[in-house]
């Protein structure tokens, strides 16, 4: 596909029109990731802090909040791309999309670019925020900048799989909230796993999650529970992944219609 022959006008109308559904509700945005991570730190920072000074020579509170960033990045990428697709099937647009001078690069482009600059904003909201709490150091910006991007387009691309497979809200809070949160919390996003017992560790690195909170808390200290090379790897293979499921989904139309 040539760059002359992709529909900016088509990509720049999906994405303005999903940016603006956010703003809408910009106050809820802005104010829920703040309090939230404020009440972190609260209670994870004041209360477990005060007994774990530190995990790996790294202040408690700084310890964490990777671990935070990646929870919010994760959740809301899903929750953003899996309602941006889902609300044209629900009420019937999906059919305007579909025979509109878009091709399926354009309509993912739109619908996901949308879901990460959201999701991604309230990464940068969470880390401002965690600042003034703890100091916090970032060993490596530009790993810190290229996971968060790859985090954040891998999962936005599960969350527009995941619109296009539910046929109902039941079936699309299903994944986001029964198995990606679950994983989320016990991946080590506020602990690490070196401190569970032998066999609980194991478990642990078939948790997905585990390889991405461990590269992106990597790229702040220079230390992970994994190395470098398999959280790359992993969020690569993931990314592959989606992107084949997407383009299958548009070459035999699944669920598109229904």
């Amino acid at each position: 596909m040539s760059a002359n022959s992709i529909n900016r006008f088509g990509i720049w109308a999906i994405y303005r029109f999903e940016m603006a559904r956010a703003l809408r509700t910009l106050w809820q945005s802005v104010a829920a990731p703040v309090i939230t991570t404020a009440l972190y730190f609260v209670v994870f920072g004041a209360a477990i802090g005060s007994r774990m000074q530190s995990v790996d020579g790294v202040n408690y509170g700084a310890f964490i909040v990777p671990g935070m960033i990646m929870l919010s990045v994760l959740t809301q990428s899903l929750l953003n791309a899996s309602l941006g697709i889902y609300f044209p099937k629900f009420t019937g647009t999906i059919y305007e999309l579909l025979s509109a001078p878009v091709n399926a690069f354009e309509v993912v482009t739109g619908y996901v670019g949308a879901a990460m600059t959201k999701s991604l904003v309230l990464g940068l909201l969470i880390l401002a925020t965690a600042g003034l709490f703890v100091p916090i150091t970032i060993q490596h910006p530009v790993w810190m900048v290229v996971f968060l991007l790859l985090t954040a387009l891998s999962l936005s691309l599960l969350g527009f799989i995941i619109g296009i497979w539910a046929e109902s809200f039941e079936q699309l809070s299903f994944i986001p909230n029964l198995i990606v949160t679950p994983l989320t919390f016990l991946g080590g996003s506020f602990y690490a796993i070196d401190m569970l017992p032998p066999f609980w560790r194991a478990v642990s690195l078939f948790n997905p999650v585990v390889y991405l909170i461990s590269g992106f808390r990597w790229s702040f200290y220079g230390k992970g529970d994994v190395s470098l090379e398999l959280s790359l790897g992993f969020v690569s293979v993931l990314l592959i992944v989606c992107m084949s499921v997407i383009s299958w989904i548009f070459r035999t139309g699944y669920r598109l219609k229904q």
